[in-house]
Protein backbone atom coordinates (compact mmCIF):
# COMPACT_ATOMS: atom_id res chain seq x y z
CA UNK A 1 0.00 0.00 0.00
CA UNK A 2 1.51 3.32 -1.06
CA UNK A 3 1.47 6.42 1.09
CA UNK A 4 -0.87 8.14 -1.38
CA UNK A 5 -3.53 5.41 -1.46
CA UNK A 6 -6.63 6.40 0.43
CA UNK A 7 -7.57 3.98 3.17
CA UNK A 8 -11.03 2.48 2.88
CA UNK A 9 -13.35 0.72 5.30
CA UNK A 10 -12.24 -2.52 3.66
CA UNK A 11 -8.62 -1.69 4.49
CA UNK A 12 -9.61 -1.02 8.09
CA UNK A 13 -11.44 -4.35 8.24
CA UNK A 14 -8.34 -6.06 6.85
CA UNK A 15 -6.20 -4.59 9.64
CA UNK A 16 -8.75 -5.82 12.17
CA UNK A 17 -8.95 -9.30 10.68
CA UNK A 18 -5.14 -9.53 10.66
CA UNK A 19 -5.13 -8.53 14.35
CA UNK A 20 -3.07 -5.43 13.61
CA UNK A 21 -3.57 -2.45 15.90
CA UNK A 22 -5.46 0.53 14.48
CA UNK A 23 -3.99 3.97 15.17
CA UNK A 24 -6.42 6.87 15.54
CA UNK A 25 -5.82 10.47 16.57
CA UNK A 26 -7.82 13.66 16.79
CA UNK A 27 -6.99 16.74 14.74
CA UNK A 28 -8.78 20.01 14.15
CA UNK A 29 -6.80 21.85 11.47
CA UNK A 30 -5.02 21.26 8.19
CA UNK A 31 -1.34 21.26 9.28
CA UNK A 32 -1.92 18.97 12.25
CA UNK A 33 -3.98 16.61 10.13
CA UNK A 34 -1.29 16.53 7.46
CA UNK A 35 1.38 15.61 10.01
CA UNK A 36 -0.83 12.90 11.51
CA UNK A 37 -1.51 11.50 8.06
CA UNK A 38 2.16 11.51 7.11
CA UNK A 39 3.00 9.75 10.38
CA UNK A 40 0.91 6.70 9.50
CA UNK A 41 -2.25 7.31 11.51
CA UNK A 42 -5.13 5.22 10.14
CA UNK A 43 -8.05 7.35 11.38
CA UNK A 44 -8.16 11.09 11.98
CA UNK A 45 -11.16 12.00 14.11
CA UNK A 46 -12.33 15.59 14.17
CA UNK A 47 -13.68 15.25 17.68
CA UNK A 48 -16.13 17.55 19.37
CA UNK A 49 -13.27 17.83 21.85
CA UNK A 50 -12.35 20.77 19.60
CA UNK A 51 -14.57 22.77 21.92
CA UNK A 52 -12.25 22.23 24.88
CA UNK A 53 -8.88 21.97 23.13
CA UNK A 54 -9.21 24.77 20.60
CA UNK A 55 -12.30 26.93 21.16
CA UNK A 56 -11.99 27.53 24.90
CA UNK A 57 -15.29 25.91 25.89
CA UNK A 58 -15.70 24.18 29.28
CA UNK A 59 -17.08 21.01 27.65
CA UNK A 60 -18.10 19.60 24.27
CA UNK A 61 -21.77 20.59 24.53
CA UNK A 62 -21.26 24.10 23.15
CA UNK A 63 -19.79 22.94 19.83
CA UNK A 64 -22.18 23.68 16.98
CA UNK A 65 -22.74 21.75 13.78
CA UNK A 66 -21.28 24.60 11.72
CA UNK A 67 -18.14 24.71 13.85
CA UNK A 68 -17.70 20.96 13.57
CA UNK A 69 -18.14 21.04 9.79
CA UNK A 70 -15.64 23.91 9.53
CA UNK A 71 -12.93 21.99 11.37
CA UNK A 72 -13.73 18.71 9.60
CA UNK A 73 -13.30 20.38 6.22
CA UNK A 74 -9.96 21.82 7.35
CA UNK A 75 -8.75 18.38 8.41
CA UNK A 76 -9.94 16.75 5.19
CA UNK A 77 -7.87 19.24 3.19
CA UNK A 78 -4.75 18.05 5.02
CA UNK A 79 -5.31 14.30 4.71
CA UNK A 80 -4.54 12.10 1.72
CA UNK A 81 -4.40 8.61 3.19
CA UNK A 82 -6.17 8.30 6.55
CA UNK A 83 -9.90 7.94 7.09
CA UNK A 84 -11.41 11.27 8.19
CA UNK A 85 -14.28 10.95 10.67
CA UNK A 86 -16.45 13.89 11.64
CA UNK A 87 -17.81 13.80 15.19
CA UNK A 88 -21.47 14.87 15.11
CA UNK A 89 -21.96 17.32 17.99
CA UNK A 90 -24.60 17.60 20.68
CA UNK A 91 -28.19 17.73 19.35
CA UNK A 92 -27.14 17.31 15.70
CA UNK A 93 -28.45 13.72 15.47
CA UNK A 94 -31.18 13.48 18.10
CA UNK A 95 -34.04 15.11 16.20
CA UNK A 96 -36.21 13.94 13.31
CA UNK A 97 -34.46 11.31 11.22
CA UNK A 98 -34.62 13.42 8.05
CA UNK A 99 -32.79 16.31 9.71
CA UNK A 100 -30.23 13.93 11.18
CA UNK A 101 -29.65 12.48 7.72
CA UNK A 102 -29.17 15.95 6.25
CA UNK A 103 -26.71 16.87 9.00
CA UNK A 104 -24.71 13.67 8.54
CA UNK A 105 -24.76 14.10 4.77
CA UNK A 106 -23.16 17.52 5.11
CA UNK A 107 -20.05 15.89 6.60
CA UNK A 108 -19.68 13.79 3.45
CA UNK A 109 -20.71 16.36 0.83
CA UNK A 110 -19.46 19.65 2.28
CA UNK A 111 -16.66 18.72 4.67
CA UNK A 112 -15.49 15.75 2.56
CA UNK A 113 -15.26 13.42 5.55
CA UNK A 114 -15.21 9.67 5.00
CA UNK A 115 -17.53 8.87 7.91
CA UNK A 116 -19.31 10.31 10.93
CA UNK A 117 -19.25 9.38 14.61
CA UNK A 118 -22.27 9.27 16.91
CA UNK A 119 -22.27 8.92 20.68
CA UNK A 120 -24.60 6.35 22.18
CA UNK A 121 -25.56 2.71 21.84
CA UNK A 122 -29.02 1.19 21.62
CA UNK A 123 -30.60 4.64 21.80
CA UNK A 124 -29.08 5.63 18.46
CA UNK A 125 -28.98 2.22 16.76
CA UNK A 126 -31.94 2.98 14.47
CA UNK A 127 -30.31 6.26 13.49
CA UNK A 128 -27.04 4.48 12.72
CA UNK A 129 -28.87 1.93 10.59
CA UNK A 130 -30.63 4.68 8.62
CA UNK A 131 -27.39 6.53 7.93
CA UNK A 132 -25.58 3.36 6.86
CA UNK A 133 -28.50 2.39 4.64
CA UNK A 134 -28.18 5.77 2.92
CA UNK A 135 -24.46 5.29 2.34
CA UNK A 136 -22.96 7.19 5.28
CA UNK A 137 -20.38 5.13 7.22
CA UNK A 138 -20.77 5.42 11.00
CA UNK A 139 -18.35 4.98 13.89
CA UNK A 140 -20.05 4.28 17.22
CA UNK A 141 -19.10 5.43 20.72
CA UNK A 142 -20.05 3.79 24.02
CA UNK A 143 -18.99 4.00 27.65
CA UNK A 144 -18.19 7.49 28.85
CA UNK A 145 -20.20 9.83 26.62
CA UNK A 146 -18.95 13.44 26.87
CA UNK A 147 -22.20 14.75 25.38
CA UNK A 148 -24.05 13.33 28.40
CA UNK A 149 -21.65 14.62 31.01
CA UNK A 150 -24.26 16.94 32.55
CA UNK A 151 -26.94 14.30 33.12
CA UNK A 152 -24.25 11.82 34.16
CA UNK A 153 -22.97 14.15 36.87
CA UNK A 154 -19.47 14.57 35.48
CA UNK A 155 -16.73 12.42 33.98
CA UNK A 156 -16.26 8.95 35.46
CA UNK A 157 -15.24 5.43 34.54
CA UNK A 158 -18.27 3.47 33.32
CA UNK A 159 -19.05 -0.22 33.58
CA UNK A 160 -17.74 -0.96 37.06
CA UNK A 161 -20.95 -2.76 38.04
CA UNK A 162 -22.08 -5.86 36.19
CA UNK A 163 -25.43 -4.27 35.36
CA UNK A 164 -23.75 -1.28 33.73
CA UNK A 165 -21.18 -3.51 32.03
CA UNK A 166 -23.89 -5.67 30.47
CA UNK A 167 -25.68 -2.56 29.25
CA UNK A 168 -22.53 -1.26 27.55
CA UNK A 169 -21.89 -4.63 25.92
CA UNK A 170 -25.47 -4.56 24.62
CA UNK A 171 -24.88 -1.05 23.29
CA UNK A 172 -21.78 -2.13 21.37
CA UNK A 173 -23.58 -5.13 19.90
CA UNK A 174 -26.51 -2.96 18.85
CA UNK A 175 -24.15 -0.62 17.00
CA UNK A 176 -22.55 -3.58 15.22
CA UNK A 177 -25.98 -4.90 14.25
CA UNK A 178 -26.91 -1.44 12.96
CA UNK A 179 -23.93 -1.45 10.61
CA UNK A 180 -21.32 0.66 12.42
CA UNK A 181 -17.84 -0.07 11.06
CA UNK A 182 -16.14 0.42 14.43
CA UNK A 183 -16.88 1.60 17.95
CA UNK A 184 -14.99 3.80 20.36
CA UNK A 185 -14.78 2.53 23.94
CA UNK A 186 -14.17 5.40 26.34
CA UNK A 187 -13.53 5.40 30.06
CA UNK A 188 -13.98 1.67 30.74
CA UNK A 189 -12.18 -0.88 32.94
CA UNK A 190 -9.78 -2.88 30.78
CA UNK A 191 -11.52 -6.16 31.60
CA UNK A 192 -14.80 -4.82 30.24
CA UNK A 193 -13.08 -3.51 27.11
CA UNK A 194 -11.66 -6.98 26.55
CA UNK A 195 -15.14 -8.49 26.91
CA UNK A 196 -16.63 -6.03 24.44
CA UNK A 197 -13.82 -6.56 21.95
CA UNK A 198 -14.41 -10.30 22.12
CA UNK A 199 -18.18 -9.83 21.85
CA UNK A 200 -18.31 -7.85 18.60
CA UNK A 201 -16.99 -8.43 15.12
CA UNK A 202 -15.94 -4.87 14.41
CA UNK A 203 -12.86 -2.93 15.58
CA UNK A 204 -12.97 -1.37 19.04
CA UNK A 205 -10.96 1.82 19.44
CA UNK A 206 -10.06 2.60 23.03
CA UNK A 207 -9.48 5.81 24.91
CA UNK A 208 -8.97 5.30 28.62
CA UNK A 209 -10.13 1.72 28.09
CA UNK A 210 -6.94 -0.31 28.39
CA UNK A 211 -4.77 -2.27 25.95
CA UNK A 212 -7.19 -4.97 24.82
CA UNK A 213 -9.00 -2.91 22.15
CA UNK A 214 -8.42 -3.31 18.42
CA UNK A 215 -6.81 0.12 18.37
CA UNK A 216 -6.31 3.32 20.32
CA UNK A 217 -7.27 6.97 19.94
CA UNK A 218 -5.89 9.97 21.78
CA UNK A 219 -6.48 13.71 21.70
CA UNK A 220 -3.54 15.24 19.86
CA UNK A 221 -3.24 18.08 22.38
CA UNK A 222 -2.83 15.57 25.20
CA UNK A 223 -0.02 13.52 23.65
CA UNK A 224 1.85 16.62 22.45
CA UNK A 225 1.65 18.46 25.77
CA UNK A 226 -0.12 21.38 24.15
CA UNK A 227 -1.98 22.18 27.36
CA UNK A 228 -0.50 22.40 30.84
CA UNK A 229 -3.87 22.59 32.56
CA UNK A 230 -5.12 19.10 31.81
CA UNK A 231 -3.24 15.81 31.65
CA UNK A 232 -5.63 12.82 31.65
CA UNK A 233 -4.39 9.59 33.14
CA UNK A 234 -4.99 7.67 29.90
CA UNK A 235 -2.70 9.98 27.88
CA UNK A 236 1.05 9.65 27.46
CA UNK A 237 2.94 12.86 26.66
CA UNK A 238 5.34 12.44 23.76
CA UNK A 239 6.31 16.13 23.64
CA UNK A 240 5.95 19.36 25.61
CA UNK A 241 4.75 21.84 23.04
CA UNK A 242 3.39 24.28 25.61
CA UNK A 243 6.90 24.73 27.03
CA UNK A 244 8.56 24.87 23.61
CA UNK A 245 6.04 27.28 22.09
CA UNK A 246 6.22 29.60 25.09
CA UNK A 247 10.01 29.61 24.93
CA UNK A 248 10.01 30.35 21.21
CA UNK A 249 7.52 33.20 21.49
CA UNK A 250 9.35 34.63 24.50
CA UNK A 251 12.60 34.60 22.52
CA UNK A 252 10.85 36.33 19.61
CA UNK A 253 9.39 38.98 21.92
CA UNK A 254 12.79 39.53 23.51
CA UNK A 255 14.46 39.91 20.09
CA UNK A 256 11.90 42.48 19.02
CA UNK A 257 12.19 44.38 22.31
CA UNK A 258 16.00 44.50 22.09
CA UNK A 259 15.98 45.47 18.43
CA UNK A 260 17.56 42.18 17.33
CA UNK A 261 14.69 41.28 15.01
CA UNK A 262 14.43 41.72 12.14
CA UNK A 263 18.13 41.20 11.52
CA UNK A 264 20.25 41.15 8.40
CA UNK A 265 18.87 37.75 7.27
CA UNK A 266 15.28 38.93 7.58
CA UNK A 267 15.74 42.31 5.89
CA UNK A 268 15.58 43.11 2.19
CA UNK A 269 18.52 45.30 1.08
Amino acid sequence: MTAEKKLTLRDLASLYEADKKIVALTAYDTPTARLADESGVHIVLVGDSVGMTTLGYPNTLLVTLEQSLHHTAAVARGVRRALVVGDMPFLSFHMHSDETLRNAGRYIQEARADAVKLEGGRAVALTVARLVECGIPVMGHVGLLPQKVVVDGGYRVHGRTETEAEAIIADARALEDAGAFSVILEGLPQALSARITASVGIPTIGIGAGPHCSGQIQVVHDILGWSEDFNPRHAKRYANLARDIRAAISEYADDVTRGNFPGKDQTTP
